[in-house]
C-alpha cells in the first residue's frame, strides 16, 4: 500500500516541474533581455503590444494573466523607457489605454534576434514543442474557466 503522504513528495507534483521549468526559462532569457533593458514580464508585455498596438490595460492583463496591481508599475516603467504611452479613455476615465510608441515598435527588430538566440538554447523537436504548447494551454484553460 502506498504511503498516505506520497502525494506530498516533490517528485509526485506536476506543479513543481512546471514551476522549475518556467523559472529556468526566464533565467535563460535574462542575458538576451538584458541587451534590450527588459525584464521577462516587460518582454512579454511588449510582445502583446507589438501584436495589438493599442489595448486597454484590462485587455493586456487578460492576455498575460496579470492583474492591474502587477501591470500598473510594469506599464509605467515601459512608458518611462519610451516604449508605450498610457492615457485615460475619453469614453470612460476609469479605462487606461496603452499604445505602443515608435520607439517601442523599433525595439521589435532587436527582439526578433533574442527569440532566435533563445530558440537555439532549447532544441525540442517541432512536434514535441507543439504538443507541449497545446498541453500547457489546455492546463491554463482548465485553471481559468
Amino acid at each position: 500500500m502506498a504511503d498516505t503522504y506520497d502525494m506530498l513528495k516533490l517528485k509526485n507534483q506536476l506543479c513543481f516541474p512546471l514551476y522549475a521549468c518556467s523559472k529556468e526559462i526566464v533565467k535563460a532569457y535574462k542575458p538576451y533581455l538584458d541587451e534590450l533593458d527588459l525584464t521577462y514580464t516587460q518582454y512579454i508585455t511588449m510582445m502583446v503590444m507589438w501584436e495589438h498596438k493599442v489595448l486597454r490595460v484590462k485587455e493586456v492583463g487578460k492576455y498575460l494573466f496579470l492583474d492591474s496591481s502587477t501591470l500598473t508599475p510594469l506599464l509605467k516603467r515601459l512608458e518611462e523607457k519610451g516604449y508605450v504611452k498610457r492615457r485615460r479613455s475619453r469614453d470612460d476615465e476609469r479605462d487606461l489605454i496603452v499604445t505602443i510608441t515608435e520607439r517601442g515598435e523599433a525595439l521589435k527588430e532587436k527582439a526578433v534576434k533574442v527569440q532566435k538566440k533563445f530558440s537555439a538554447c532549447i532544441s525540442l523537436e517541432p512536434q514535441k514543442a507543439q504538443d507541449l504548447y497545446a498541453l500547457l494551454y489546455e492546463i491554463i484553460g482548465k485553471l481559468t474557466q
